[in-house]
């Protein structure tokens, strides 16, 4: 909306209105009286009630005073009583839930208007209403009517009636025979035929017809793009003690999108196993789902949620024509050329109800997008920022970030993956991609314990790419296997033959990305030497002294006496590069990975004169940092998984 402009005020009034109106009834509902003694309140008594373009008109009897202390017999008909038409909102009606009979208190600021060539007054503004019971109107009456569904006549009104078109057919002078509906819109159920419920196809007329808290009656049905998993408020995690895995505190989600395009995020029950979500992802994703008992979260916008609507943007434009709202659904007026949407409605279950319904035996919807999939060399060359991509890769090398005030479940993690598309051509640069895995990014256990043992081909799926990095955030899904409806766009997605190539220090090389190096040793640093032993079991290197005899050594892992410890060695070297030559190349090394090299021949002791000069590579590390003041590259040597 235009900041100061029209419509901007109006938005404004209508939340005024809206606010104003909740607050009245809720005062309503705080006191024990009615205040029907205020001056200026009309009081009506419904006599019949029909539908007339969406508003409830209701034929009404002007009462002299409020019935609430007399009897219905006391209230009979009067001729003397004016008549009055007192028109209801769709949302004033659906609070009152009227019907003939009625008794009802209007608070101002109601207004009446006189029409030329009508009798009978109309009575607007009718938004501060209240119904009365009688006193012989008992529970029992009040709970059994609302188990019934009330019928309201429908007055239906072309739009030639209206102007008066001469062109008339004869059958449009002629009220349609079933003219008596039920109050909720009965359509076609293209859902499970055990259920008698209404049925509808989109999303934002379900919300306008039924309100924020809810709908209980009709069922939407829309197609599931993305399952995924969001990780649960903050404030539910901060209680939980350890680093257990994310996943078990995060809730399934749904991405689904209806017939008319509109999307909408449905947030689920709780995980309850690792294993769930990519079941999930592989059963339901292009599926058609029926969804009921759902209410309204929050609607959000683009600036707010920028992480969902980069995902919403990466489905769009529809591969299909979709519907307009508004328009005849001919095939012709379906179309794909619309602007993405510019909000999303985040919905989940009432309390209690899960009506979540996929149809798994139908076919794929041909609304679905399936994951495009692409190389990491043409994801690297994609012009933009805040882009959705997927891609099928190798992880290398994992670096969890080193922050110790952070949790060990809620650190970044750096996946070092490649492809073929890296791989398998020569003089691209780089062979290695850094991915970051933001906390943010629900990982199953499946996942990191596959990672924790060896190299594995792992599925990114609507991971982020901007400002020359790939993150893993909320609704990127990790898969160890490639889901069956993906599309390759044109990818080589053929696998990694042969050993894996890293790029050699440069002067491009940055830092936080892995390299090789090669050069001869040209100093020491004495001051960071240090060993320590380690379990010869599992590798702990905390080791403590044994309570019973303090000369061995006790593994808290194994709970066992440590016999025979492995020693363990840190040094940090300077190395002369032949493609560094005017930069300090300091490189963290440690024993039985280059000591070997450096023909250090007594366990965690060295001599410098024996260290230098040695000839060093090709070691894979890690880049720490890259300076120009002092021009210098701090290197830690690593093991590939």
């Amino acid at each position: 909306l235009c900041r100061g402009g029209l419509a901007e005020r109006l938005c404004r009034l209508q939340n005024r209105e809206r606010s104003a109106i909740s607050f009245w009834r809720h005062q309503c509902l705080s006191d024990a009286k009615i205040a029907s003694d205020e001056s200026g309140v009309l009081i009506v008594k419904i006599l019949e009630i029909f539908e007339e373009c969406t508003i409830q008109v209701a034929i009404c009897q002007q009462l002299e005073k409020s019935p609430a202390t007399l009897s219905s017999q006391d209230t009979a008909i009067s001729a003397r009583e004016p008549i009055l038409k007192v028109l209801f909102a769709k949302e004033t009606a659906a609070h009152l839930k009227t019907r003939p009979q009625d008794v009802i208190h209007i608070y101002p600021p109601w207004q009446k208007l006189l029409l030329k060539n009508a009798d009978v007054p109309v009575i607007m503004n009718t938004y501060f209403s209240q119904k009365v019971l009688l006193s012989d109107h008992s529970e029992a009456t009040e709970k059994t009517y609302s188990l019934t569904k009330m019928l309201i006549r429908k007055n239906i009104i072309s739009l030639a009636q209206t102007f008066r078109l001469d062109d008339l057919d004869d059958e449009l002078h002629q009220e349609p025979s079933a003219n008596q509906v039920a109050c909720v819109p009965l359509l076609h159920n293209n859902c499970d035929s055990k259920h008698q419920s209404a049925v509808n196809d989109s999303l934002l007329e379900m919300v306008e017809s039924q309100g924020a808290v809810g709908w209980r009656e009709v069922q939407v049905q829309v197609v599931i793009q993305r399952v995924y998993c969001l990780p649960a408020r903050e404030g539910y995690r901060s209680h939980v003690q350890g680093n257990k895995p994310l996943w078990m505190f995060c809730r399934l989600c749904l991405l689904v999108q209806d017939a008319y395009g509109m999307f909408s995020e449905v947030q689920l029950h709780s995980l309850s196993s690792a294993d769930e979500m990519e079941q999930y992802c592989r059963r339901w994703e292009g599926k058609f789902c029926c969804l009921a008992g759902m209410k309204i979260l929050q609607r959000t916008t683009r600036g707010r949620a920028l992480g969902l609507f980069s995902l919403i943007d990466s489905l769009w434009p529809p591969v299909v024509p979709v519907k307009v709202p508004g328009q005849s659904q001919d095939h012709e007026m379906m179309t794909t050329n619309h602007p993405p949407p510019s909000f999303c409605y985040i919905l989940t279950v009432q309390s209690g109800e899960i009506r979540v319904e996929v149809d798994e035996e139908k076919p794929v919807s041909n609304l679905y997008q399936p994951a495009a999939v692409l190389g990491l060399k043409e994801i690297l060359q994609i012009d933009g920022c805040n882009q959705r991509c997927s891609f099928w890769a190798r992880v290398l090398y994992i670096r969890v970030q080193a922050k110790h005030s952070v949790p060990v479940n809620q650190r970044e993690i750096w996946l070092f993956v490649s492809d073929s598309t890296l791989q398998d051509v020569a003089h691209i640069t780089p062979k290695v991609v850094a991915v970051s895995v933001a906390a943010s990014c629900v990982l199953s256990t499946e996942i990191t314990e596959a990672l924790s043992a060896t190299s594995q081909l792992v599925f990114f799926k609507d991971a982020l790419w901007g400002n020359g990095r790939i993150i893993c955030v909320e609704r990127t899904v990790l898969l160890l296997q490639k889901p069956l409806l993906c599309s390759a766009a044109g990818a080589d997605l053929s696998e990694l033959t042969g050993p894996v190539r890293l790029d050699e220090l440069d002067s491009t090389t940055q830092a936080n990305s892995i390299c090789t190096v090669r050069g001869t040793v040209v100093g020491v640093n004495e001051s960071t030497a240090f060993s320590w032993p380690t379990c010869d079991r599992c590798g702990n290197g905390k080791l403590e002294l044994c309570p019973q005899d303090r000369r061995q050594l006790y593994c808290s892992q194994c709970s066992e006496v440590v016999i025979s410890p492995v020693l363990k060695m840190q040094l940090e070297i300077f190395l002369s590069c032949p493609s560094q030559t005017r930069r300090i190349v300091k490189v963290k090394v440690w024993h039985k990975m280059s000591f070997g090299v450096l023909s250090i021949e007594r366990l965690g002791s060295y001599e410098v004169q024996s260290v230098l000069g040695k000839e060093v590579g090709l070691l894979n590390c890690y880049v720490h940092s890259v300076t120009s003041h002092p021009d210098c590259v701090m290197l830690e040597e690593i093991v590939l998984l």
